[in-house]
């Protein structure tokens, strides 16, 4: 391909709504452009990366027996009502009807459509197993799009979906897609965790994410170095530090206008660590007080999984239901359900003394107050891990996959059934499994850039190699480069050759820019000497080699490296 042809709108200044460094480095290198709020237009070198990530992921997906198809964006209401699933997910979901008057849906994961058809065409259990997968466009009205290509209300998904005869079955299929995972992750050149997560609105028993560390991602992970454990943090369990040794007396204490932990602690002298945080939250089936350790916050996700949706009771509604203004509550005496965070099963503490402007000191679980327990509080950098007790670290990380053991969630509001060896009735057991294309080049430019621009992992770069004739005016050098490209292209290589009648500077900024991971920079100098220069974007290095040697160096260059 050559440069003068082709569409690359590359910027000089960097956008001013950019933040992320993949959103600012490929609207710069000229590979998307924004329509709107979360809408993105991937113009020529940015669909060519897109495509080298999906021919992976086909390649990968082959290997495990998936067959693709391709499925409809628009679905009807009365599909995703069966499942409950219309009434469950909120504004996330784009709704309209036809001319007819008929509720419709804009698809944002087709677990109901793959059930429905299954339904209709699955009988025996000889037709299982089956892997059905589709790479196609999903919308999603996010309330606040961001990071560019990362975080949109249009995206590209290749989602992937197993049914099998039982969970023995679904088992052998996770692990399928766990290993081809690991595969397409490896040959995009990225790095990358598989956490433990929430299976969240899609349901199901057990799920898993794959995470790349980037400071532009919106998720945290904790991580043990010690015995690998991995987790999303909104699953993740945690020991949490050790608290002060030493009894306390079981006394009331004044504690005029002091209400929260920090004041308090500072007040009486103790650590945060030492007291009881009771918060009043109002689920779907009434209050429930929830109590924490005075140096740890809700994970509201792990609240959410024990009691459904809730939300923070009013200043009206603590003093209503508990007779004591939020701030000097304490757990005992109170006649709502009760849970408290497993880090409070030992110790003791100081709490609110149910009473306004006194703290009660002294409180034992078991003794004091009792409470059903759970895991509740945010892991958070130097909590130990709850399998090993090492200490654990959190890393910022983009979510580019995800796997689901969804089981018969779909199946059986769908009528997704059939019949065994002894012909009876089953429903199929079902898997999900998705990767986001555009996530997965956001987490290649995140993890691989330097101040001059991207550095393309070599199996997803738009181009192997780029060809600079430096001189376009000098016939020597544009005959070299024209026969480079020539022979370069016939040994499968895809070249970008840059043909512009522009200055040395730019080209070599342009090159950089777009981070395409060979360059063959032809100059007038080097050639008068039979030599030609060839420069590695990732590590920098140049070197020179003769001109009849450059296609079989830069071809062992490609060949030879990720």
């Amino acid at each position: 391909m050559r440069f003068s042809r082709m569409f690359i709108p590359t910027l000089k200044e960097t956008p001013s709504e950019a933040e992320a460094v993949s959103h600012r480095l490929l609207l710069r290198a000229g590979f998307i452009r924004q329509l709107a709020s979360g809408l993105y237009i991937f113009l020529p070198l940015g669909y060519r990366v897109m495509e080298r990530i999906n021919t992976i992921i086909r390649e990968e997906m082959a290997g495990i027996g998936a067959q693709e198809l391709l499925m409809t964006v628009l679905h009807p209401a009365e599909i995703w009502q069966k499942t409950g699933r219309w009434e469950e997910i909120g504004e996330e979901m784009f709704r309209l009807k036809d001319r007819t008057g008929r509720h419709m849906c804009l698809g944002m994961t087709h677990e109901e459509i793959m059930a429905w058809l299954a339904s209709r065409e699955i009988r025996s259990y000889r037709d299982l197993p089956q892997i059905w997968y589709q790479i196609q466009q999903k919308l999603r009205d996010e309330a606040r799009p961001k990071s560019g290509i990362i975080r949109t209300r249009e995206f590209l998904m290749k989602d992937s979906y197993s049914f099998d005869r039982d969970e023995e079955g679904l088992e052998q299929s996770y692990r399928l897609h766990e290993g081809a995972y690991h595969r397409i992750f490896n040959r995009c050149g990225l790095r990358f965790y598989q956490v433990e997560s929430d299976p969240g609105m899609m349901g199901g028993a057990t799920a898993h994410e794959f995470m790349a560390p980037s400071p532009a991602g919106e998720d945290d992970i904790a991580l043990c170095g010690s015995c690998g454990y991995a987790a999303n943090v909104e699953l993740a369990r945690s020991l949490s530090p050790e608290t002060e040794a030493g009894d306390l007396p079981y006394e009331e204490v004044h504690t005029p206008g002091k209400r929260t932990v920090q004041e308090v602690s500072e007040f009486l002298g103790l650590p945060p660590s030492r007291f009881i945080k009771s918060l009043l939250y109002i689920g779907d089936d009434g209050p429930v007080l929830v109590l924490l350790r005075g140096d740890q916050d809700l994970q509201e996700r792990k609240l959410q999984r024990i009691i459904g949706p809730f939300r923070t009771a009013g200043k009206e509604e603590v003093v209503a239901t508990l007779g004591v203004e939020a701030g000097f509550i304490g757990p005992a005496g109170h006649k709502v359900r009760i849970i408290a965070d497993e880090a409070l099963k030992e110790g003791v503490y100081v709490s609110g003394a149910n009473r306004a402007d006194y703290h009660l000191k002294g409180l034992r679980p078991g003794v004091h107050f009792d409470a059903e327990w759970a895991d509740l509080h945010i892991a958070k950098e130097g909590d130990r891990c709850h399998r090993c007790g090492a200490p654990l670290r959190i890393e910022r990380v983009i979510e580019i996959g995800n796997i689901f053991k969804l089981g018969t969630k779909y199946s059986v509001p769908l009528r997704a059934y059939y019949l065994d060896e002894n012909g009876v009735e089953r429903p199929i057991v079902m898997g999900s499994y998705g990767i986001g294309p555009a996530r997965v080049a956001a987490a290649a430019v995140e993890q691989s850039h330097d101040q001059d621009g991207i550095i393309w992992p070599r199996a997803i770069a738009p181009f192997d190699v780029t060809v600079l004739p430096l001189n376009m005016a000098d016939t020597e050098t544009v005959e070299l480069a024209d026969e480079l490209y020539r022979a370069l292209t016939e040994k499968g290589l895809e070249v970008l050759i840059d043909d512009r009648d522009e200055r040395a500077g730019v080209k070599f900024k342009d090159a950089d820019l777009i981070g395409i991971p060979t360059q063959v920079i032809i100059g007038q100098k080097s050639l008068r000497q039979g030599l030609v220069e060839i420069k590695d974007r990732r590590s920098r290095q140049r070197e020179l080699v003769k001109r009849e040697e450059v296609v079989e160096r830069v071809v062992d260059m490609v060949q030879g490296s990720a």
